[in-house]
């Protein structure tokens, strides 16, 4: 028997101050000692404003790891009649681990020092934090766990620093002056996406007090069947297939910055929003009652603010043409975090006072990977006048 799941606690955790648009290249460094001829026109249509790395802006490297990271997110749940002790199931998620083995989540219990539990990573790029708030839900829905702890972060800034990218520079200098796309694919990435992490405690009953968003459905799709890779790290693309880091020497990994994330950004535009909305939606109204007027806050995750228009037109395409004055983002603010991005929202949405018992909440997650894409439907439930 399913039972009814509420979200009752969400955290965000945010590393440093922020950071601001010209100060960017300063903490990421310069590749080849010259500044990018894509920041500016990557950011002007972006329209990010300031964003956190874990980068400290002293010494210029890393304060944090992913997994501390993660785990500063998940103590922001604690408190009163819930602690690390009392976590049934953790959950975390990442497109930018630590390391390839062992998994993301077992390194943020370790990070946390919570007693033996069930803990599962979920991988991917945007869309793991998704499937890491599915699982956790199927857990509690299930009757498996009492509660569980749903988690996605990323630290983007230790990949985009400009010693990740000085072999390549130094040994293909021609190359790329002759070719400048190659360069670009992964430059452009370098000032779209930052760092952070978000967390939601889930269980079976509301909190007493206070507000708790109820999961109507969480519905994910993927369209690898129709779709090539369009972002990807650690491969890459040769004649339309993905050729993985372990069939490269250590040289060559370094030589081609193997490692870096890379993004196909013409296969993006022509792609994300036919897929991930239209052809998603088109599948999903079929099977939920879906009503554009019916929803209160529209939460989309979107890498840009160039795809906010037509995102609006994708929705109207599909039949869900809701009102942008509906839409709640705050990417200009706090950047694009990746697998964190949705958790980051909702805290905000969740502990900004705006909520009321009985609106729906609709979010949308996107991810260009191979191009997936999630809606999850909640509820608002509980009492605005008591707190949480």
């Amino acid at each position: 028997m399913v039972q009814p799941v509420y979200i009752n606690r969400i955290s965000a955790f945010l590393p440093h101050e922020p950071v601001g648009n010209e100060q960017m290249e300063a903490r990421l460094g310069l590749v080849g000692g010259k500044p990018s001829r894509a920041r500016k026109l990557v950011l002007r249509s972006n329209g990010i404003q300031q964003r956190h790395y874990v980068i400290d802006p002293q010494t210029g490297t890393p304060s944090m790891n992913n997994a501390q990271v993660s785990a500063a997110a998940i103590r922001g749940l604690l408190g009163g009649d819930f602690q690390l002790s009392d976590v049934d199931c953790l959950v975390a998620s990442s497109a930018s681990p630590d390391q390839t083995m062992p998994g993301h989540a077992v390194m943020v219990q370790g990070e946390l020092g919570n007693p033996p539990c069930e803990v599962v990573s979920t991988a991917g790029i945007c869309l793991c934090g998704m499937t890491a708030l599915k699982y956790a839900w199927m857990s509690v829905a299930s009757g498996e766990s009492r509660n569980a702890v749903a988690c996605g972060s990323e630290v983007a800034s230790t990949l985009m620093q400009a010693s990740n990218f000085s072999g390549e520079y130094e040994s293909r200098l021609d190359e790329l002056e002759t070719h400048p796309e190659i360069a670009f694919e992964k430059d452009f990435l370098r000032w779209m996406l930052s760092d952070g992490a978000g967390a939601v405690l889930l269980q079976g009953q509301p909190n007493s007090s206070g507000l708790s968003l109820r999961i109507d459905w969480i519905d994910i799709l993927s369209f690898a069947d129709q779709m090539p890779a369009c972002m990807y790290a650690g491969a890459d693309m040769v004649d339309g297939q993905l050729h993985g880091w372990s069939r490269y020497s250590g040289h060559e990994r370094n030589r081609r910055s193997l490692m870096a994330i890379k993004q196909d950004v013409k296969l993006l535009n022509d792609n994300i929003v036919k897929y991930t909305v239209e052809e998603t939606l088109k599948r999903i109204m079929a099977r939920r009652e879906l009503h554009a007027e019916a929803i209160d806050y529209f939460l989309p995750h979107y890498s840009s603010e160039f795809f906010r228009e037509r995102l609006a037109v994708g929705l109207a395409n599909a039949g869900l043409p809701i009102a942008q004055e509906r839409w709640f983002t705050n990417l200009t603010s706090k950047g694009n975090t990746g697998a964190a991005s949705i958790f980051i929202m909702l805290d905000e949405l969740f502990n900004s006072g705006e909520l009321r018992s009985g609106q729906r909440l609709l979010c949308y997650v996107p991810e260009s990977g191979r191009f997936s894409s999630a809606f999850m439907q909640l509820t608002v439930v509980g009492d605005a006048s008591e707190p949480a």
